[in-house]
Protein backbone atom coordinates (compact mmCIF):
# COMPACT_ATOMS: atom_id res chain seq x y z
CA UNK A 1 0.00 0.00 0.00
CA UNK A 2 0.96 3.29 -0.86
CA UNK A 3 1.00 6.65 1.21
CA UNK A 4 -0.59 9.71 0.36
CA UNK A 5 -0.43 13.43 2.62
CA UNK A 6 -2.94 16.01 1.16
CA UNK A 7 -0.69 19.43 2.05
CA UNK A 8 -3.22 21.63 -0.50
CA UNK A 9 -4.79 23.69 1.52
CA UNK A 10 -4.19 27.29 2.51
CA UNK A 11 -4.66 26.95 6.23
CA UNK A 12 -6.44 29.88 6.72
CA UNK A 13 -7.90 29.48 9.92
CA UNK A 14 -5.16 28.57 11.56
CA UNK A 15 -3.49 31.37 10.11
CA UNK A 16 -6.31 33.57 11.45
CA UNK A 17 -5.62 32.42 15.00
CA UNK A 18 -2.38 33.34 15.09
CA UNK A 19 -0.34 30.73 13.69
CA UNK A 20 0.79 31.08 10.17
CA UNK A 21 3.29 28.72 9.95
CA UNK A 22 2.13 26.33 6.79
CA UNK A 23 0.05 23.50 8.44
CA UNK A 24 2.68 21.16 6.62
CA UNK A 25 5.31 22.50 8.86
CA UNK A 26 3.28 22.57 11.93
CA UNK A 27 5.49 21.40 14.66
CA UNK A 28 3.66 18.74 17.04
CA UNK A 29 5.58 17.85 19.38
CA UNK A 30 8.12 19.89 17.94
CA UNK A 31 8.24 17.38 14.70
CA UNK A 32 6.96 19.23 11.81
CA UNK A 33 3.56 17.02 10.66
CA UNK A 34 5.07 15.93 7.32
CA UNK A 35 7.84 14.64 8.66
CA UNK A 36 5.88 13.50 11.65
CA UNK A 37 3.78 11.76 9.07
CA UNK A 38 5.42 10.53 6.47
CA UNK A 39 7.92 8.95 9.51
CA UNK A 40 4.49 7.05 11.09
CA UNK A 41 3.57 6.15 8.15
CA UNK A 42 6.66 4.49 6.61
CA UNK A 43 5.98 2.52 10.21
CA UNK A 44 2.58 1.52 9.13
CA UNK A 45 3.69 -0.12 6.38
CA UNK A 46 3.95 2.25 3.69
CA UNK A 47 5.80 1.22 0.44
CA UNK A 48 5.77 4.72 -0.98
CA UNK A 49 5.19 8.37 0.26
CA UNK A 50 3.53 10.96 -1.86
CA UNK A 51 2.94 14.60 -0.69
CA UNK A 52 0.58 16.97 -2.61
CA UNK A 53 2.08 20.30 -1.29
CA UNK A 54 0.21 23.59 -1.76
CA UNK A 55 2.60 25.89 -3.79
CA UNK A 56 4.78 28.25 -2.26
CA UNK A 57 5.19 25.89 0.86
CA UNK A 58 9.49 25.42 1.11
CA UNK A 59 9.85 21.89 2.42
CA UNK A 60 13.70 22.56 3.09
CA UNK A 61 13.34 22.36 7.18
CA UNK A 62 12.51 18.90 6.67
CA UNK A 63 14.50 17.81 3.65
CA UNK A 64 17.12 16.02 5.31
CA UNK A 65 14.89 13.87 7.42
CA UNK A 66 12.42 13.24 4.53
CA UNK A 67 15.74 12.13 2.53
CA UNK A 68 16.42 9.09 6.20
CA UNK A 69 13.30 7.35 5.72
CA UNK A 70 13.59 4.24 4.17
CA UNK A 71 10.67 4.64 1.38
CA UNK A 72 10.78 6.83 -1.77
CA UNK A 73 9.15 9.85 -0.66
CA UNK A 74 7.44 12.25 -3.43
CA UNK A 75 6.80 16.17 -2.76
CA UNK A 76 5.00 17.69 -5.31
CA UNK A 77 3.27 21.17 -5.71
CA UNK A 78 -0.32 21.96 -6.27
CA UNK A 79 -2.20 24.68 -6.80
CA UNK A 80 -5.48 23.25 -6.18
CA UNK A 81 -9.03 24.68 -5.55
CA UNK A 82 -10.24 22.36 -3.42
CA UNK A 83 -10.32 19.17 -1.36
CA UNK A 84 -11.38 16.71 -4.15
CA UNK A 85 -8.88 18.27 -6.62
CA UNK A 86 -6.20 17.37 -4.28
CA UNK A 87 -7.13 14.45 -3.92
CA UNK A 88 -7.48 13.23 -8.11
CA UNK A 89 -4.19 14.99 -8.21
CA UNK A 90 -2.22 13.00 -5.62
CA UNK A 91 -3.41 10.03 -6.92
CA UNK A 92 -2.52 10.54 -10.15
CA UNK A 93 1.31 10.93 -9.24
CA UNK A 94 0.92 7.86 -6.57
CA UNK A 95 1.84 4.51 -7.89
CA UNK A 96 -0.86 2.49 -9.00
CA UNK A 97 -2.62 -0.06 -6.40
CA UNK A 98 -4.03 0.90 -3.16
CA UNK A 99 -3.60 3.95 -1.23
CA UNK A 100 -3.40 4.79 2.26
CA UNK A 101 -4.52 8.76 2.76
CA UNK A 102 -4.44 11.36 5.40
CA UNK A 103 -5.41 15.24 5.24
CA UNK A 104 -1.78 16.95 6.68
CA UNK A 105 -3.66 18.39 9.50
CA UNK A 106 -4.95 15.08 11.11
CA UNK A 107 -3.19 14.06 14.53
CA UNK A 108 -3.46 10.56 16.21
CA UNK A 109 -1.07 8.04 18.78
CA UNK A 110 1.55 6.47 16.79
CA UNK A 111 -0.46 3.18 18.14
CA UNK A 112 -3.75 4.16 15.75
CA UNK A 113 -2.28 4.73 12.83
CA UNK A 114 -0.60 1.77 13.25
CA UNK A 115 -3.63 -0.34 13.45
CA UNK A 116 -5.68 1.69 11.23
CA UNK A 117 -3.22 1.05 8.44
CA UNK A 118 -3.26 -2.75 9.41
CA UNK A 119 -6.91 -3.02 9.42
CA UNK A 120 -7.17 -0.96 6.27
CA UNK A 121 -5.40 -3.83 4.52
CA UNK A 122 -7.32 -6.41 5.75
CA UNK A 123 -10.48 -4.77 4.62
CA UNK A 124 -9.24 -3.86 0.99
CA UNK A 125 -8.01 -7.35 0.74
CA UNK A 126 -11.98 -8.76 1.76
CA UNK A 127 -12.72 -6.70 -1.14
CA UNK A 128 -13.40 -3.15 0.18
CA UNK A 129 -13.20 -0.59 -2.18
CA UNK A 130 -12.39 2.13 0.47
CA UNK A 131 -11.86 2.67 4.22
CA UNK A 132 -12.53 5.53 6.51
CA UNK A 133 -11.55 6.23 9.55
CA UNK A 134 -14.21 7.29 11.91
CA UNK A 135 -14.27 8.73 15.33
CA UNK A 136 -17.06 9.58 18.60
CA UNK A 137 -15.01 12.47 19.02
CA UNK A 138 -16.55 15.13 17.44
CA UNK A 139 -14.62 18.78 17.51
CA UNK A 140 -15.09 20.08 13.79
CA UNK A 141 -16.88 22.88 12.51
CA UNK A 142 -18.73 21.07 9.35
CA UNK A 143 -18.25 17.52 10.81
CA UNK A 144 -19.25 14.85 8.43
CA UNK A 145 -21.20 11.93 9.97
CA UNK A 146 -21.19 8.24 9.19
CA UNK A 147 -23.98 4.98 9.98
CA UNK A 148 -22.50 2.15 9.59
CA UNK A 149 -24.26 -1.89 10.00
CA UNK A 150 -23.10 -4.51 12.52
CA UNK A 151 -20.31 -5.56 9.74
CA UNK A 152 -18.98 -2.03 9.82
CA UNK A 153 -19.78 -0.96 6.35
CA UNK A 154 -20.60 2.52 5.87
CA UNK A 155 -24.15 2.69 5.10
CA UNK A 156 -24.78 6.57 5.18
CA UNK A 157 -22.32 9.79 5.20
CA UNK A 158 -24.27 12.99 5.50
CA UNK A 159 -23.98 16.58 6.88
CA UNK A 160 -26.87 15.82 9.81
CA UNK A 161 -26.05 14.45 12.87
CA UNK A 162 -27.09 11.06 13.58
CA UNK A 163 -27.83 8.98 17.15
CA UNK A 164 -24.90 7.56 18.68
CA UNK A 165 -22.25 9.73 16.24
CA UNK A 166 -19.53 8.98 14.68
CA UNK A 167 -17.34 11.21 12.22
CA UNK A 168 -14.84 11.10 9.71
CA UNK A 169 -11.37 11.60 11.00
CA UNK A 170 -9.33 12.57 7.70
CA UNK A 171 -7.99 9.32 6.85
CA UNK A 172 -8.77 7.18 4.01
CA UNK A 173 -7.69 4.06 1.92
CA UNK A 174 -8.72 3.73 -1.63
CA UNK A 175 -8.54 0.87 -3.69
CA UNK A 176 -8.48 0.56 -7.38
CA UNK A 177 -12.25 1.20 -8.02
CA UNK A 178 -11.98 3.97 -5.45
CA UNK A 179 -9.38 5.79 -6.92
CA UNK A 180 -11.31 5.91 -10.64
CA UNK A 181 -14.50 6.89 -8.95
CA UNK A 182 -12.56 10.31 -7.61
CA UNK A 183 -11.73 11.62 -10.77
CA UNK A 184 -14.83 10.66 -12.23
CA UNK A 185 -16.76 12.46 -9.30
CA UNK A 186 -14.36 15.41 -9.97
CA UNK A 187 -14.91 15.67 -13.58
CA UNK A 188 -18.96 15.25 -12.78
CA UNK A 189 -18.30 19.12 -11.40
CA UNK A 190 -18.07 17.63 -7.61
CA UNK A 191 -14.96 19.85 -5.92
CA UNK A 192 -15.40 18.46 -1.62
CA UNK A 193 -14.43 15.49 -0.65
CA UNK A 194 -17.15 14.38 1.15
CA UNK A 195 -19.70 14.56 -1.85
CA UNK A 196 -16.51 12.31 -3.37
CA UNK A 197 -17.66 9.95 -0.30
CA UNK A 198 -21.12 10.29 -0.19
CA UNK A 199 -20.70 9.48 -4.22
CA UNK A 200 -19.02 5.94 -3.27
CA UNK A 201 -21.35 4.97 -0.73
CA UNK A 202 -24.50 6.07 -2.66
CA UNK A 203 -23.62 4.06 -5.73
CA UNK A 204 -22.90 1.08 -3.45
CA UNK A 205 -19.52 0.92 -3.13
CA UNK A 206 -18.22 -1.51 -0.46
CA UNK A 207 -16.86 1.56 1.92
CA UNK A 208 -15.55 0.28 5.75
CA UNK A 209 -15.11 2.00 8.86
CA UNK A 210 -12.45 2.02 11.13
CA UNK A 211 -13.11 3.19 14.27
CA UNK A 212 -10.56 5.25 16.57
CA UNK A 213 -11.05 6.70 19.98
CA UNK A 214 -10.45 10.56 19.01
CA UNK A 215 -8.79 12.29 16.12
CA UNK A 216 -7.80 16.24 16.17
CA UNK A 217 -7.31 18.23 13.09
CA UNK A 218 -5.20 21.41 13.71
CA UNK A 219 -7.75 23.99 12.52
CA UNK A 220 -7.00 26.38 15.07
CA UNK A 221 -4.68 27.82 17.47
CA UNK A 222 -6.70 25.55 20.24
CA UNK A 223 -6.58 22.55 18.30
CA UNK A 224 -2.42 22.78 17.90
CA UNK A 225 -2.73 23.45 21.89
CA UNK A 226 -4.53 20.49 22.52
CA UNK A 227 -2.97 18.27 20.28
CA UNK A 228 0.52 18.71 22.02
CA UNK A 229 -0.46 18.30 25.48
CA UNK A 230 -2.62 14.94 23.70
CA UNK A 231 0.20 13.62 21.81
CA UNK A 232 2.64 14.11 25.10
CA UNK A 233 0.16 11.98 27.09
CA UNK A 234 -0.35 9.23 24.78
CA UNK A 235 3.13 8.74 23.23
CA UNK A 236 4.72 7.54 26.20
CA UNK A 237 4.83 3.74 25.27
CA UNK A 238 6.29 3.41 21.63
CA UNK A 239 4.39 0.68 19.50
CA UNK A 240 6.04 -1.71 17.04
CA UNK A 241 6.29 -1.08 13.61
CA UNK A 242 3.59 -2.80 11.73
CA UNK A 243 5.17 -5.32 9.48
CA UNK A 244 4.31 -4.56 5.63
Amino acid sequence: MHALILAGGEGSRLAASGVTTPKALVPVRGVPQLLRLARVLERAGAESVTCLLRRGVSVEPVAGELGRLRVPVGLHECLTPSSLHTLVAGLAVTPPGEVFCTMVDTVMPAADWLRVGVESRERLAEGADAVVVVTPFVDDERPLYVTRDDSGRVTGITDAPVPEPLVTGGVYAFGPRARAVAAEALAAGQERMRAFLKTLVGEGYDVRAVEVAKVVDLDHRRDLDAANAWQESCEEDDPPTAQA
